[in-house]
């Protein structure tokens, strides 16, 4: 099953992912809580939260922040709980994006970074997520994007070499994506962080049932 490749590859990279990482990491989560604009007020899902490093940023502006984050890395997830131990408004839990361990209506915002083209459903995910997401909520995803040529390559390339990785949309198929499973895009745009990453975001909300 996909999602044992990939807990089982990012347990084995757990301790040197944010070291690793430490520029594309910084980057993308500061674009990400600076796009999504979270109310303070708004009880936050993190899906992929890996090592907790956007409740931190978060929670450096917002103390009172109430998050949860999720995945299926035991090990990443160990690092982001003792990142925001001294926080009693926080919590991470290992949980599949396919199967969330939360009731219906529960969060005002979800957030996703660097983690959909490991989804091996995608459109069950979405389904998921807009389930636990209050009607009046909005879903924000970050994610690499295969309308840039080295993203097309870095495509090909992972799906040869790296047996977790799922793959990468152009924007128009993440937007395809996200009205199959019942939602409407409110801001989308396309951004590249250095040579490599050209990424797309997009906020979205339930369609009214």
């Amino acid at each position: 099953m996909m999602e044992t490749k990939v807990s089982q590859q990012y347990n084995q990279m757990a301790s040197v992912y944010d070291r690793r990482w430490s520029g594309y990491i910084l980057n993308t989560l500061l674009f990400l809580k600076n796009w999504a604009q979270i109310p303070p007020s708004a009880t936050v899902l993190d899906v992929g939260c890996g090592t907790g490093e956007f409740e931190k940023i978060v929670l450096a502006e917002n103390p009172t922040q109430h998050m949860v984050g999720v995945d299926i890395s035991q090990k990443m997830l160990a690092i982001a709980q003792n990142k925001c131990h001294e926080y009693t408004n926080v919590s991470f839990q290992t949980a599949s994006v396919l199967q969330l361990p939360f009731a219906d209506d529960s969060f005002d915002v979800i957030v996703s970074a660097s983690a959909f083209h490991y989804f091996d459903a995608p459109d069950a995910a979405l389904t998921e997520m807009k389930r636990v997401l209050k009607p009046d909520g909005c879903v924000v995803i970050l994610d690499w994007c295969r309308d840039y040529f080295l993203c097309q390559v870095c495509d090909i390339l992972l799906k040869i070499f790296d047996p977790a990785y799922k793959q990468c949309y152009s924007q128009a198929e993440f937007h395809n994506l996200l009205a199959a499973a019942g939602f409407e895009i409110r801001r989308a745009s396309k951004v590249r962080f250095g040579i490599v990453w050209g990424m797309m975001i997009a906020t979205a909300t339930p369609q009214p049932k």
